[in-house]
């Protein structure tokens, strides 16, 4: 087993983290064809190649990084003592950096015997002199392809000073240096018998198989976003071919037609790849409130077709002056196309067509009549921003190493219990389904069928199953299964709602484990949903919260006789708002939101709302608020929506929209957090599912700040790092693969460094510095969730609980009973 050396951090701060590309196993060589100083030098046995930025705009370094054998670093650590000299003396023997300009020469070749190699000019030594990194053989082809490729955008970049999405194919072949001689072998480490003034540096030598990043410009490369294009290929390399087209609909009117090149993402190579140098984008409308993308050339073909819906998930970026969105094949495959318009106001009137088709085929209203300041900000939502009032740059944080990776298994486990005796599936079919963390005790609250699974959070941020309420019933006797769930009152009371009865809600006392009250709400008024009073309530003995229906906002008190609901405190629309979620902030404040897509902020309950956010046209289906009420977050089917409701300037400035109506020009500036179409097409790609997005939350704790946002859309969990996408990085999110569906997801409260997860049949914590950067690797590879546990099976096995991993543990039947958790 070996591990690199992180010595390089005191002379240029920790840097590794920020690799875009890497090789993990190889052995660096010095090689001398032509020199008497004798023919290979073996400089690193066991290292790691890697490409990263450094602190200047288009400089980047290809290091070579040591790997030390388990334990010889510590011997060496002893060795060198702690001062500054010593660890600049280990960071020069423990890693080699080369600033990647063209003078290198780099390449890489393939050679008949499958070993694969990069080399590049030794420029400081003699004529001739080169560096071999050799790939260890459990790398593949197309990683060496994909660095390569890498390494020739950074020498672009260096050499032209902007981004290679702008470089023509012709440009990057420049320098793949194919007509360069074979690279000679780096072993034997010693000299051969010859002399070295008789030697050819390509005498003997085998031609190699291919030049890999020539090999990989065979296809256009195009201005792209996608961050794939610079991390490890997919195991395919076929590549990714347009579906064929059906017949177009016939259109009434057209919105918007522009010319533009076309390119199609290719999953193999994660990079868009030029399809047709000019086409013309029409934008139409077909019928009622359907809108139609045609894409097509009287040269090439006829390239799409497709229905305006909002899982094109398009997005719009001026600088590249390109727009990015998704299509889908008859089969429903989903497809990532780039289209690259020659100048902004081109790109300003396709984007104001498609906008307008979008907006209407979801809101059935005439754009037209939306005013002008409500247009900007649907319109704004959709582009690639930086938020006012970002934060600076600076290191994150390092993520704390104190957490296991994702296999984080009970204490308790049997692991002689056959294999067959361990019941993980109900015979009814029913699986998890929501998720209660606990505040003000370590518990988390798992509903799956008429059951509620407790489990217990451990010191060690392990996820322990405590024990099983097998029962969820009425006062009345009569089972039925939970439709929402809350916690309240210190944790002592889960509040549950049955879905056959949305005007009632129950009282569970975890205690005793049993439903001990049914509080009637309204007799007319049902509750849709319910939150709590305010962000932190349950950690308090508060009693009263909040009830939502589709047109009402009021306060419900348990104390209260007869009906529970406050009518002095009840705020009812005449008009069908379609109300479907809310949330509070510290302080109580209250956003609401509709399925209409728009949000209204209240500083209390009984008056008008203070602002009034518009729709982008998906309906809300989640809403969270940050504690302090700066950030509101919403989610939407196939995206969040990010808003400052602090007010910049103005009469109000200072105050939140909680607080103050914002002024009549200057609505919030929305930020729109969704996947790029390239990784929802390499979602979709993988599961053949569209996006459903979980209610997003932020990480919660009295007196901490928000850092974090967790979702979930089928088998991937996604989080998306606040300072990263306040500053604009591209991005800004990492994601977590799995082999079921995500059920329901939260942080544990007080950090943002752990995750619990309920899969179908399965519960666990895991640690958020395990998941990954979207790349193809991580997308395609589910993550195994390991220990935690699972409940359930027939009635009569309730206690035996049983985990993915050979090892598991049970209960006895004193353990699944109404006790006291």
């Amino acid at each position: 087993m070996f591990v690199l050396r992180n010595v390089g951090k005191f002379i240029f701060g920790d840097t590794s983290k920020q690799s875009m590309i890497e090789l993990p196993q190889g052995q660096l060589y010095l090689v001398r064809p032509l020199s008497p100083k004798g023919y290979s030098e073996l400089i690193f046995k066991d290292g790691a190649a890697r490409i990263r930025p450094t602190n200047q705009e288009y400089q980047y370094q290809l290091v070579i990084q040591r790997a030390y054998e388990e334990g010889e670093e510590e011997l060496l650590d002893d060795d060198d003592g702690e001062d500054a000299e010593s660890a600049a003396l280990a960071a020069e023997r423990d890693e080699k950096t080369f600033l990647l300009d063209e003078s290198l020469h780099f390449r890489s070749e393939i050679r008949p015997g499958g070993e694969k190699v990069l080399a590049w000019r030794d420029l400081s030594g003699d004529a001739g002199d080169l560096y071999e990194f050799v790939c260890d053989n459990s790398i593949a082809e197309d990683q060496v392809q994909a660095f390569e490729l890498t390494a020739v955008q950074c020498q672009y970049e260096r050499k032209h000073r902007k981004p290679y999405t702008l470089a023509t194919t012709q440009d990057l072949a420049q320098l793949t240096f194919v007509d360069e001689q074979p690279i000679p072998s780096a072993s034997p480490i010693h000299s051969p018998s010859r002399s070295p003034t008789a030697l050819s540096p390509v005498s003997n030598m085998p031609p190699p198989v291919r030049s890999t990043a020539n090999s990989a410009l065979k296809r256009e490369k195009a201005p792209a976003e996608s961050s794939i294009s610079r991390s490890t290929p997919a195991r395919d390399d076929t590549p990714t071919v347009a579906p064929p087209v059906g017949e177009h609909p016939e259109s009434s009117s057209v919105l918007a037609q522009e010319l533009a090149e076309l390119h199609l993402f290719d999953f193999p190579s994660g990079s868009f790849i030029l399809q047709d140098p000019a086409v013309k984008a029409t934008v139409s409308e077909v019928g009622s409130w359907r809108y139609y993308l045609q894409i097509g050339s009287k040269e090439h073909r006829d390239w799409l077709g497709q229905e305006i819906i909002a899982d094109i998930n398009p997005v719009f970026n001026f600088e590249y002056l390109s727009c990015i969105f998704n299509a889908y094949s008859s089969t429903g495959e989903a497809y990532s196309w780039l289209l690259r318009f020659k100048d902004e106001e081109t790109l300003s009137r396709f984007q104001e067509g498609l906008m307008q088709s979008l907006w209407e085929q979801l809101n059935e209203m005439k754009w037209l009549k939306v005013k002008q300041d409500e247009r900007d900000y649907v319109t704004e939502a959709f582009q690639d921003l930086t938020m006012a009032d970002a934060p600076p740059e600076e290191e994150e944080e390092e993520e704390s190493d104190d957490v296991e990776d994702d296999g984080q298994r009970s204490e308790h486990y049997d692991s002689d219990e056959e294999e067959d005796d361990v019941i993980t599936r109900d015979d009814d079919g029913n699986v998890n389904s929501q998720l209660a963390v606990g505040y003000k005790h370590d518990r988390s609250f798992v509903v799956r069928g008429s059951k509620i699974g407790v489990f217990k959070h451990t010191l060690n941020n392990h996820l322990e199953f405590t024990t099983n309420i097998s029962k969820v019933e009425t006062p009345k006797g009569a089972l039925f299964k939970p439709k929402r769930v809350m916690l309240h009152a210190e944790d002592k009371n889960l509040v549950l709602q049955n879905e056959n009865d949305p005007n009632s809600l129950y009282q569970m006392d975890l205690e005793y484990g049993k439903i001990v009250d049914e509080w009637k709400i309204h007799d007319d008024i049902p509750v849709d949903t319910f939150v709590p009073e305010n962000k932190f309530a349950q950690m308090t003995g508060e009693q009263t919260f909040l009830g939502l229906s589709k047109n009402a906002l009021y306060r419900i008190d348990p104390r209260l006789a007869g009906n529970k609901l406050v009518d002095s405190e009840l705020k009812q629309y005449a008009s069908k708002n379609d109300f479907s979620a809310a949330a509070t902030t510290d302080k109580g404040y209250i956003a609401v939101a509709s399925n209409k897509g728009d949000i209204r902020m209240f500083d209390r309950l009984g008056i008008n709302a203070k602002t009034h956010i518009p729709a982008l046209g998906e309906p809300i289906i989640g809403l969270d608020v940050s504690a302090d009420g700066r950030w509101v977050l919403a989610t939407c089917r196939t995206y969040l929506l990010l808003i400052d409701a602090l007010q910049k300037d103005g009469k109000n400035e200072g105050k939140l929209g909680f607080e103050k109506s914002f002024g009549k020009d200057s609505k919030p500036q929305p930020r729109r957090l969704g996947l790029t179409p390239a990784h929802v097409a390499q979602f979709q790609h993988e599961t053949g599912a569209p996006l459903s997005f979980t209610t997003a939350r932020f990480n919660a704790g009295e007196g901490l700040s928000e850092t974090s946002v967790i979702t979930a859309t089928g088998p991937f969990i996604v989080t998306w790092n606040l300072k990263k996408v306040l500053r604009g990085n591209k991005d800004p999110y990492t994601v977590k693969r799995y082999s079921e569906e995500v059920k329901a997801d939260n942080f544990k409260y007080g950090s943002d460094k752990n995750v619990i997860v309920a899969l179908p049949n399965e519960v666990n914590m895991v640690a958020k510095q395990t998941f990954k950067r979207p790349t193809r690797e991580s997308i395609a590879t589910p993550a195994r969730l390991g220990g935690g546990g699972s409940f359930g099976g027939r009635q009569s096995d309730a206690g035996r609980v049983g985990t993915r991993d050979s090892a598991r543990y049970k209960l006895g039947r004193e353990d699944v009973v109404n006790s006291p958790y």
